[in-house]
């Protein structure tokens, strides 16, 4: 995937990769490793909690995870946000709503790691480490050593 986000972006130049807490983080700091590698350069990095942007709040219980640590100002850069799981895109959609709050980027991109579909929004992975079709009521945990599938306790 470091080396799809070279090639779209020409470089890693104007880049700053945003990791979504907490699954998307370490693998947002997997990608930088890699890009240094590639380019010879680290590319700015942070973390992105969207607990309060998420548009089912008072549905669920909203638990912010960590702060959010991103450059002051976003403003004209290139921004990769990182998840470990793509579904149903509403996470996606609150951290596009979250960045805002950091400037207006000149573009936002979206890696994950796992897109596994069902999505209820028109949201698009730009860089997918792999599809991974479930049913709805499967549980998919992404680790630094796998995947797993599981299912979901209905309560």
């Amino acid at each position: 995937m470091a080396h799809e986000i070279v090639e779209r972006n020409n470089g890693t130049g104007d880049l700053v990769v945003v990791g979504l807490q907490t699954g998307g983080v370490s693998f947002a700091l997997r990608i930088v490793e890699a890009l240094e590698k590639i380019e010879g350069e680290r590319p700015e990095v942070g973390s992105l909690d969207v607990a309060f942007h998420r548009d089912d709040i008072g549905i669920r219980p909203v638990l912010p995870e960590a702060p959010s640590e991103l450059p002051d100002d976003l403003t004209g850069r290139v921004v990769v946000l990182v998840d470990d799981v793509l579904f149903t895109g509403r996470t996606v959609r609150a951290a596009l709503d979250a960045v805002h709050d950091y400037g207006r980027p000149r573009a936002i991109q979206l890696a994950v790691i796992v897109d596994r579909g069902h999505r209820e929004l028109p949201i698009r992975a730009d860089f997918v480490g792999k599809n991974l079709p479930t049913r709805r009521d499967e549980a998919v945990n992404v680790t630094t050593s796998g995947v797993e599938l599981g299912s979901v306790e209905r309560r």
